[in-house]
């Protein structure tokens, strides 16, 4: 019944497992990989004919996680999987942006790919197994692509390079790194630093491209035992219409387009090119010719523009804009935009625009993130937004795309590793970044938005973190690499290499290639120059904060830490959890309470935040011998009358305690209801509080319950 096809191989310490012919066999492709504990069923389907009216690859990957695979079932009413989460769109995102610039130019049939989380090791991590089943169900698809593809993570514990980290190598690790390449170099390159130098990195991604070298090998091997047979791509007609409409849009129109790049603003640059467009579709797509149609010119028009501006980068050395091929575009940097915003920043970067605010929040306020590694927490946020204005377009208002949620993780991973601690800075961060203009490098103009906002906010960032986006244009053995790319040089250009960190580190790196590789010597050269573009918008941004504000912001809650014994807990709850709701409505506090004693107590009224700071201390502290408190008389017997002190405190002051002279009734010197200065003098056998009034002078006591 089934004809399996099943290879393994020692990676890394671990089992990897190619398996086919047993699941999903209707598919074009089907491979379940398996390494360590980990499984994931890779599907690939090619459609037979070109999907129409498309002028760009119709690639789709969707990597998906079932909770059965971590032994759980899902939460919510419905009880099954929902929306992707953002760590299942990041995963899609790592395996479509290396196989998507392996498939020829003008190939427009649809390919979907789909990774499904079987089963999960928790040592594993499941994005590389996902990643090179991927690929070998597209090879086993016969896929027309040009070379097989694989990936491999890094870690770096005591400066040594670790393959595939575990949960808990990485938790000691300075770097989280995924790389992926084939046999000549390298595609992407993704990942989390603390602060590594350029030739640690460099030497990180080496490492990782030595490393899957043996599972390119693996998966070509599996492939040729099932003697797939490959797509052919070819059309002859095909080809030939686009030369043919491509000699006459470089004829009539080529010294059109150079009049149109030599406009240096974005808006005027391109409602010249729209023109030129328009021109060329009117006059070439005709009722005469139904089979010139709009994709085939625009893919011939823009071919035409793609070498028009990269030809005279690479001869001229002078770009788009009229900057050389190091320069960093005009960057201003504001802070305190508004008044009440925790932390606001304007950084502007030539055309590219990010208005960043930063929120700051109690333990209350963290993200709980329901993974299937577990339930955790998260006290930094960092949310990107890419609105329609910012390119000068009028459309619809979406939620959150793959595209915003792998920028906002970018610059996440850019900033994290210089926040300060939980302990030091128990406040949990939000940060939004609104893209308000954009010609490329939004991503990074986040960063630096960020690293102003949170130094305008107070956080106590030690240095400020920068991103610069580095392109490249490559032509045979001939190249040039370009500092802050915009956006018309990343879509024509064959490299989009993000860097960010401070002067003294990379804290994150991604890097998209457009062709089948890069080398070491390309990749050097990228980061020394990243570097010194780095520099220099660190120091434009120094301009407007240097340092993070010694203050918190005005309108940041005050947050205040006590540590108490886990037994008095229940004290400052009370009966039914009427003590703290007190607290919480006579001050307008937020209490939290941990299991191991900590209380925070936040308030954006500094003085409400200490009384009920002052409050809680009254409630959990231990009364002294000798010393003098004050409190109220709560009730009177004939022996004496009780006194409630140190919030829920009370104590008997015996009848004889009340006074120096002779007291026949207790109420003959107090009331319920009176406030009174009382001392300690003992506790009784029962462990209650024994408390006296006589000779207590009414100045300089230790005050409690100050009602």
């Amino acid at each position: 019944m089934f004809k399996i096809l099943k290879k393994e191989i020692n990676w890394g310490g671990r089992k990897l497992i190619l398996e086919t012919g047993r699941i999903a066999r209707q598919a074009n492709g089907s491979v379940l990989a398996t390494y360590g504990g980990t499984s994931v069923l890779c599907t690939v389907v090619i459609s037979k004919e070109p999907k129409e009216e498309v002028d760009f690859l119709p690639l789709t990957v969707n990597y998906q996680e079932k909770t059965f695979a971590a032994g759980k079932i899902p939460g919510g009413f419905f009880k099954r999987e929902a929306r992707p989460s953002e760590k299942e769109t990041l995963i899609s995102r790592l395996i479509d942006r290396p196989i998507r610039p392996l498939f020829p130019d003008n190939y427009y049939n649809e390919i979907q790919i789909v990774c499904t989380l079987l089963n999960l090791d928790k040592s594993t991590s499941p994005d590389v197994v996902a990643f090179i089943g991927a690929s070998a169900a597209l090879a086993l698809a016969g896929a027309p692509v040009e070379e097989t593809v694989a990936a491999a993570k890094v870690g770096y514990v005591d400066k040594k390079f670790v393959l595939n980290p575990s949960n808990e190598d990485l938790e000691k690790s300075d770097l989280e790194l995924m790389v992926a390449g084939t046999k000549d170099g390298v595609l992407m390159v993704e990942s989390e630093v603390k602060e590594l130098s350029e030739k640690e990195m460099l030497d990180a991604v080496m490492f990782a491209h030595k490393e899957f070298q043996s599972i390119i090998k693996f998966i070509d091997a599996f492939i040729k035992e099932k003697e797939v047979v490959k797509i052919e791509y070819k059309n002859e007609n095909t080809d030939n219409l686009l030369k043919d409409l491509y000699k006459k849009v470089q004829k009539n129109y080529q010294s059109k387009f150079i009049e149109a790049y030599k406009e240096k603003e974005k808006s005027l640059r391109s409602n010249k090119l729209e023109d030129i467009r328009n021109k060329i579709l009117e006059e070439l797509i005709t009722d005469e010719n139904e089979e010139i149609t709009e994709n085939f010119v625009s893919s011939a028009t823009k071919k035409v523009e793609k070498e028009l501006v990269r030809s005279d980068i690479l001869s001229t050395g002078k770009r788009i804009d009229g900057r050389d091929t190091k320069t960093v575009r005009p960057i201003k940097a504001e802070v305190e935009l508004f008044s009440k915003v925790h932390g606001s920043a304007l950084f502007t970067r030539g055309e590219t625009q990010a208005l960043v605010v930063t929120t700051l929040g109690t333990t209350q306020d963290q993200q709980i993130v329901d993974d299937l590694e577990g339930e955790f927490k998260e006290h930094f946020m960092l949310h990107y937004n890419f609105p329609p204005y910012s390119v000068g377009e009028a459309s619809m208002l979406r939620p959150p795309g793959r595209r915003e949620i792998g920028h906002g993780k970018l610059a996440w991973r850019a900033i994290k590793p210089l926040l300060p601690s939980k302990e030091k800075f128990p406040y949990t961060i939000r940060v939004v970044s609104e893209i308000t203009e954009s010609n490329g490098s939004s991503s990074m103009a986040t960063v630096c938005g960020t690293s102003l906002s949170l130094m305008d906010a107070g956080v106590p960032l030690t240095k400020h973190i920068a991103g610069i986006a580095m392109g490249l244009i490559k032509e045979k053995e001939k190249y040039a690499i370009l500092s802050d790319i915009l956006g018309d040089e990343d879509h024509l250009g064959d490299m989009d290499f993000k860097v960010a960190g401070t002067k003294d580190g990379i804290t994150a790196l991604q890097m998209d290639i457009k062709i089948t590789s890069i080398t070491k010597e390309i990749m050097q050269k990228a980061l020394d120059q990243a570097l010194d573009g780095r520099i220099q918008i660190i120091s434009e941004m120094e301009k407007g904060i240097s340092s993070h504000r010694e203050e918190l912001n005005k309108n940041v809650p005050r947050i205040h830490i006590i540590k108490i014994s886990p037994s008095k807990i229940k004290d400052v709850i009370g009966s039914g959890g009427k003590t703290i709701k007190g607290i919480t409505e006579e001050t307008g506090a937020r209490i939290d309470i941990e299991d191991d004693g900590t209380i925070k107590i936040s308030c954006s009224d500094t003085e409400k935040g200490k009384e009920a700071l002052q409050k809680i201390e009254d409630i959990t502290a231990e009364p002294e011998i000798g010393e003098i408190y004050t409190g109220r008389v709560v009730k009177t017997m004939d022996f004496g009358a009780f006194v409630n002190f140190m919030g829920a405190k009370d104590g008997l002051v015996h009848i004889s305690e009340l006074s120096n002279r002779r007291v026949g009734r207790t109420t003959d010197v107090v009331k319920v209801g009176d406030k009174v200065k009382v001392k300690v003098v003992g506790f009784d056998n029962r462990g209650k509080i024994k408390l006296s009034m006589k000779e207590i002078k009414q100045g300089g006591e230790k005050s409690f319950n100050r009602a």
